[in-house]
């Protein structure tokens, strides 16, 4: 235990920009966010907040994903900052559970559409990947633009009729619009938000900016061997390694008509408290999962929070102001990532310009 580590844990915490490989093009909606310019789309279309996990690729940098913290000791990983003192970061709760964060967030900017692909849940995760924890995630769309003409959606769940027999023949063929009219199509805007169990197939389509909050791995089957841009994918990420017969058992073969997927996967915020300068909405919930929570502040004002015993992390989304905590000043800006640890018990936002702050929360 790094005792020198420990004092950090009382102050809010930025991380620097964490941009990182796929296999998709996209990113410049996150640049627009953050306000870089120019505003580029490239190979890096996702920012990885607050993880202290790395992501799964070949020949990819070491420590590719992880989150870097400005502290006045210098840079650190989250990581270290983390395990410095479980308790005292995560909470004893999350601590005694997991060790771990048990929560990645990511931005995510969509030039092209997203590989057709599937996640673990739990079960399959423990059975053929030793991992406790699975690969649910929920999209909250933040952004959108037309590509090419094409309206921004995603692709979830199969439809009726669709069978395992049919899906295989359509894998093995590399039938790829096959593959996506077993899929609903759904068109998105602002404001929507869904939840993806592990299991649903899925694909993002382009033009599509959201915030992914999901379990800590970065588990992905995928059953398209090129991609819509043209790159072959290698083995290791079609199947992670556990083959093409094993990946198409984490698949999920429940059909739904398209009704019956919006009732199933579409979530509708609810507004937990609001006066004259905030409006706090939930997004995901324990209603919906037990796996991570996000919520959003709309403030032109000043709102406080109070600790609930474990960490949460505040993604600025718009706006600037201070964050008063610990009876000091600290500010913030449009693009800023921001962990506040289990230690601190109020926290205080303050605006200068009207803000959108997403708050994004571990297993409960």
């Amino acid at each position: 235990m790094n005792k020198n580590l420990e004092q950090f844990a009382y102050l809010p915490l930025k991380q620097f920009s964490n941009r990182v490989w796929r296999t998709y093009e996209g990113g410049a909606l996150i640049d627009k966010w953050k306000k870089d310019i120019p505003e580029t789309d490239s190979s890096f279309p996702e920012e990885w907040i607050m993880s202290t996990i790395t992501a799964r690729g070949n020949n990819r940098p070491l420590d590719e994903g992880l989150s870097i913290i400005n502290t006045p000791l210098g840079n650190i990983s989250l990581k270290e900052l983390v395990n410095s003192n479980l308790e005292l970061y995560l909470g004893e709760k999350l601590a005694k559970k997991y060790g771990t964060t048990g929560v990645l967030i990511k931005m995510l900017d969509s030039l092209e559409r997203l590989t057709i692909q599937v996640h673990p849940d739990k079960e399959y995760a423990r059975k053929m990947l030793n991992s406790e924890f699975g690969k649910t995630e929920s999209w909250y769309v933040l952004n959108n633009r037309e590509i090419n003409g094409e309206k921004s959606a995603i692709y979830m769940g199969f439809k009726e009729g669709v069978t395992k027999k049919l899906w295989k023949k359509y894998f093995e063929s590399q039938d790829i619009q096959g593959m996506l009219n077993c899929l609903h199509k759904i068109e998105v805007k602002p404001g929507d938000a869904f939840m993806i169990y592990g299991g649903v197939p899925h694909a993002i389509g382009s033009g599509c900016f959201l915030m992914e909050v999901q379990e800590p791995t970065d588990y992905t089957m995928r059953v398209e061997k090129i991609t819509p841009g043209g790159l072959t994918i290698g083995d290791e990420l079609i199947h992670q390694g556990v083959g093409e017969e094993n990946m198409l058992e984490c698949f999920h073969y429940d059909t739904y008509s398209y009704n019956e997927a919006l009732e199933k996967w579409k979530v509708k915020p609810e507004i937990l408290d609001s006066g004259k300068e905030f409006t706090l909405k939930t997004i995901f919930n324990e209603k919906h999962t037990n796996c991570f929570g996000l919520g959003e502040l709309d403030l032109n004002g000043s709102y406080t929070l109070k600790g609930n015993g474990c960490f949460f992390v505040a993604v600025i989304y718009s706006g600037e102001g201070v964050i008063i905590c610990g009876n000091k000043e600290y500010s913030f800006v449009q693009g800023d990532e921001i962990f506040l640890s289990a230690a601190i018990d109020t926290i205080t936002f303050k605006t200068q310009i009207k803000s959108k702050i997403l708050l994004c929360y571990p297993p409960n």
